[in-house]
């Protein structure tokens, strides 16, 4: 089978400072009414993160492989405000609200047209391979700096 060559994985996008994320509700993601699961909603989020860490060219692969470090979420707080349901279009907002030496303050909303359907303010920490905690490179305080700045 052919796949056209101008097919490409989606892609997120920084609009001022804020990151936006589309993605879409699969049955995989309702529980037995249609409803998202609520651990779902954690998924959706980590995704538009990860996302946003490439749009800012932040490989955490590479710095994990050269024994640097990686993020992990060691805080979060969220609120769920609507249901989401099998097939909703949903975008995820995300914001760098705080930089710390170590680690960022993200808030990200999940929006469903013009409602609000989670909030959130996630910590993640930048971490050793070992677990624990590192300033993070340069580069990416540098690169979080740029897009608080635009906002």
């Amino acid at each position: 089978m052919d796949v056209p060559s101008d097919i490409q994985p989606h892609d997120g996008r920084f609009v001022g400072g804020r990151h936006y994320f589309a993605c879409r509700v699969y049955f995989e993601d309702t529980d037995f009414s249609g409803i998202v699961y609520h651990a779902n909603y954690l998924r959706y989020m980590e995704r538009a993160r990860s996302d946003m860490l490439r749009v800012l060219d932040m490989d955490q692969n590479a710095a994990f492989g050269a024994g640097e470090g990686v993020y992990a979420v060691t805080d979060m707080t969220i609120k769920y405000v609507l249901p989401a349901r099998l097939d909703d279009d949903l975008v995820v907002v995300s914001r760098v609200r705080k930089l710390r030496a170590a680690s960022v303050i993200i808030e990200q909303t999940i929006m469903r047209g013009e409602d609000r359907i989670a909030a959130a303010d996630v910590q993640a920490a930048f971490l050793t391979p070992s677990g624990r905690p590192r300033r993070q490179p340069e580069a990416w305080t540098k690169a979080f700096a740029s897009v608080m700045d635009a906002e």
